[in-house]
């Protein structure tokens, strides 16, 4: 398995093409516009700048890695002669099902279909192609080049075959998979969010302020980083859309989206990517701070 296509060139998916990429794969990254393209290998480029920087690689290894990725706008030429499709597209069903009948139409019957979704139903997205056994779902963690985490999520019909192929190739990309089964949010965003959207709650009923309630969970439960400032850079769209796939799916009013975070996406307040959520990042150096504490 040396040729890979990702669907969205979105944070997640540039991360994932870049990784790739990096450990010598052949890489198509596809969005439908060349402006996204663009930005995402600008994102590449310099994420791999820092990489030089910080002597964790080489010059040579940048240049070998940008030419391992080809763009494309076109999901059929894009995966004509792949192994692997890795879908990275907006976090919504809709979408999901229609990028898979279309990679089922125009993939190898041989290739591998997998979502990067971090909530979404593997069964439900593998039940829109005639290749059930071979849809998966593979789960980065954000930032992809530095996070070790993937998810190695096992639909209803997903073949042992495929898992133990996933596994193994996670393994390659010297990320350390953990498989767990289809259930709304799995493992990670099913325990993270309720804790956001409860930090959240904490600042709707005024317990405490925005910085109080981050430095609380960093200094006191030794997070890295704040549950509000980690909403911020995951997005607060991208949060509240997680909520709703795990209150549909379980039926428990614990899911239940904060109010708060509602209107603040309804506001089109997203945390980093809008420059403005719980913090303010309008500030282009605040921003680039915010983004160099994951790179």
């Amino acid at each position: 398995m040396k040729n890979v296509a990702v669907i969205g060139a979105g944070t997640m998916g540039n991360g994932i093409a870049h990784t790739f990429a990096q450990f010598n794969f052949k890489v198509n990254l596809i969005d439908i516009s060349e402006d996204s393209l663009q930005k995402g290998m600008t994102t590449i480029s310099k994420n791999l700048d820092r990489m030089v920087v910080k002597e964790k690689i080489t010059e040579s290894d940048k240049e070998t890695t940008l030419r391992n990725i080809t763009t494309f706008t076109s999901i059929k030429e894009a995966v004509k002669n792949v192994d692997l499709v890795i879908e990275a597209a907006t976090e919504n069903t809709t979408l999901k099902t229609k990028i898979f009948k279309e990679l089922d139409e125009y993939c190898s019957i041989e290739t591998i279909l997998a979502t990067n979704t971090s909530s979404i139903s593997i069964t439900e997205i593998a039940a829109s192609t005639k290749r059930p056994e071979k849809v998966i779902g593979m789960h980065f963690m954000n930032p992809v080049p530095i996070m070790k985490l993937v998810e190695i999520i096992k639909g209803y019909n997903t073949s042992d075959k495929v898992v133990n192929t996933i596994i193994s190739l996670s393994k390659t990309l010297q990320k350390t998979p953990i498989k767990v089964n289809d259930y709304p949010g799995f493992v990670a965003n099913r325990i993270l969010m309720p804790m956001i959207n409860e930090s959240i709650e904490t600042l709707y009923n005024n317990v405490a302020g925005v910085k109080e309630i981050d430095t609380v969970m960093k200094l006191g439960m030794a997070h890295p980083m704040g549950p509000l400032q980690l909403a911020d850079f995951i997005g607060l769209d991208v949060c509240l859309s997680i909520l709703n796939v795990l209150y549909n799916g379980y039926k428990n009013p614990k899911y239940a989206p904060c109010p708060l975070l509602v209107n603040m996406v309804m506001a089109g307040k997203l945390g980093l990517k809008s420059g403005e959520g719980f913090y303010d990042y309008t500030n282009h150096k605040k921003a680039e701070k915010v983004a160099k504490m994951f790179s």
